[in-house]
């Protein structure tokens, strides 16, 4: 597993609790106020992090009706993608408002940049970090720009095979990253659960060295907790103050309710891996005493050869372990032993 690292004032990988995102995407809906609620919504549940994205629909495509540039079923059906990132976009005078009030609430707040512009515009608030999208892992110049910074980055594996996971990584190292997290994730959306294929996680860990997490496109919170008990240091998970509002992402967003169950869950789910040493809770040293041992169930006047009759194996664990049961029997009492006496080797010559 690589180093950990910070982004902000937040520890990120093994043996630092999991670093929850909360994504904002297109649930704004258009309005800078909705914006500000949902940062408020996401401190208020418990996250640690909430993140952009940084782009324009010029930024992003053209503005044609060509049959390339249409989207045909799924979620979006029936807009060309200049009238979806149109709709979707975060303004960028909304950033240094957004950037503020997640500060004062003690959020990080960093984005995913889709352009060299908006890395740009992103460093010029002091992003502490960078996330790659899904569909951006394969565009290498962005990639290298983001690198350039110096600041971690955290890349979206979805639809990547390993080997451009590989690319994606060299060119990162090579400008300049050193801090690095890779998320699994499916780019579908929703992601049924049966195609979640956690495990892969697990594969991107062992094969490139890094800190790993879940980006998680599913419905619900079961993939995200279960993610952590699997090791992951980071969940990304798209989140919405109504999943009546408009927005393309609603339909696979949490509520504030359900993302802060989601960080309960997956705190928990840390907390309950534990560090794998060989060691007894404080609860399992009180009840050490309901152990079985030896007691005498007989008076014994000294110098009692001890008989098999004269000892049981029985609760409370005060006396001798009952694997000396043999060992016992055969001595003789060292002085006069009332029954219900604990067997001690003091007692016994």
């Amino acid at each position: 597993m690589s180093h950990g690292f910070f982004i902000d004032k937040f520890p990120i990988g093994a043996g630092a609790p999991p670093f929850i995102i909360a994504e904002l995407s297109a649930n704004h809906s258009g309005s800078l106020e909705k914006a500000l609620a949902h940062v408020d919504a996401a401190a208020a549940a418990g996250v640690q992090a909430i993140k952009l994205q940084t782009y324009t629909a010029d930024t992003m495509t053209l503005n044609l009706n060509l049959p390339d540039f249409r989207i045909e079923g799924g979620l979006w059906d029936g807009y060309n993608l200049y009238q979806l990132y149109d709709k979707a976009h975060t303004p960028w005078n909304w950033h240094q408002a957004l950037f503020e009030r997640a500060r004062e609430k003690g959020l990080a707040v960093f984005s995913s940049p889709f352009d060299e512009t908006a890395v740009d515009f992103l460093e010029s608030l002091d992003a502490p970090a960078y996330k790659v999208a899904s569909f951006e892992a394969t565009d290498l110049p962005l990639v290298a720009k983001m690198a350039s910074t110096g600041k971690p980055l955290i890349i979206s594996t979805g639809m990547s095979n390993f080997e451009e996971i590989a690319e994606t990584l060299a060119c990162a190292r090579d400008n300049g990253a050193r801090d690095i997290a890779l998320l699994h994730c499916i780019s579908a959306y929703p992601t049924p659960l049966k195609d979640a294929n956690l495990k892969r996680m697990l594969t991107l860990a062992e094969r490139f060295k890094a800190v790993v997490g879940l980006s998680d496109h599913t419905l619900g919170t079961l993939a995200a907790s279960s993610a952590v008990a699997l090791g992951a240091s980071i969940v990304e998970k798209h989140f919405i103050l109504s999943r009546n509002d408009d927005s393309p992402d609603a339909a696979f967003s949490l509520e504030p309710d359900e993302l802060a169950g989601l960080a309960r869950d997956c705190l928990g789910a840390w907390e309950a891996l534990g560090n794998g040493e060989d060691q007894r809770s404080e609860g399992e040293k009180a009840n050490l005493r309901f152990r079985r041992s030896l007691y005498f169930v007989a008076d014994l006047p000294a110098g009692t050869v001890i008989a098999p009759q004269h000892i049981r194996r029985i609760r409370p664990g005060f006396g001798l372990a009952p694997k000396h049961q043999d060992a016992v029997i055969g001595r003789r009492t060292a002085k006069p032993i009332t029954a219900g006496t604990a067997v001690a080797w003091e007692l016994l010559v």
